[in-house]
């Protein structure tokens, strides 16, 4: 039986608080994924290449046609009274939430202004002068990298997985291989610790079932109009 709580199943939950435990014991490992692209002559030498500040500024281009796009199937089934892809706007409403109270509010505002960790190449383990701090553990050290906005906003549209019915697979497989290209690029560039955009992830993944689980419960979608 595949239990679920708050439209997540109790396996993932479980597989959550297991890696968040790992993080917090094993910080070496942050380390260790940052020294991968970390030369001592050259730095992060990744940042600032073509392929990387493409996929950086990508973010928000890609979110705004998200949700450009949703508005404007909203007003369409609106103003023709069609239910096309049986979108209303409560679904919009739940695609807006998760993006607004997931990336905005809870990364980018709560934890990134008030958490305090450097960022890679703001730390002498890589060539500056703050202090590393292992995730989960505030810091004094005046940084902004827990966790990482750019992935929570890659994967904001985690939500298009919740909603999505006859192609979820195919939704699920683009948004996993966006996220984690800009995941990977935040990491490569300096920007990010390996546990910083993991728990990004795994925030935005709850902020969508519990939304969910609110607006619709986990039996099946609302078809309310409106």
């Amino acid at each position: 039986m595949n239990k679920k709580i708050l439209c997540i199943p109790a396996a993932a939950w479980g597989a959550m608080a297991v890696t968040a435990l790992l993080l917090y014991l094993f910080p070496q490992v942050d380390i260790a994924v940052s020294s991968l692209f970390y030369s001592p002559e050259t730095g992060f030498e990744q940042g600032g290449t073509l392929w990387e500040r493409f996929i950086y500024h990508s973010v928000g281009v890609v979110l705004t046609a998200v949700y450009v796009g949703a508005l404007l199937l909203w007003l369409y089934n609106r103003v023709s009274g069609r239910a096309l892809l049986a979108f209303n706007g409560r679904k919009l409403l739940y695609i807006a939430l998760v993006a607004a109270l997931g990336s905005g509010i809870f990364v980018n505002l709560v934890l990134k202004q008030n958490w305090g960790r450097p960022r890679p190449d703001q730390t002498t383990l890589f060539g500056s002068d703050r202090q590393f701090t292992p995730a989960f553990v505030m810091s004094d050290q005046r940084g902004k990298s827990f966790s990482s906005g750019h992935t929570s906003g890659a994967f904001a549209p985690l939500a298009l997985i919740f909603l999505a019915r006859r192609h979820r697979k195919s939704v699920a497989f683009a948004v996993l291989v966006y996220g984690t290209a800009v995941s990977v690029a935040r990491i490569a560039a300096g920007g990010h610790f390996f546990s910083d955009v993991l728990v990004s992830i795994m925030i935005m993944y709850i902020v969508s079932g519990v939304l969910y689980a609110r607006l619709f419960g986990c039996d099946g979608v609302s078809n309310t109009k409106g």
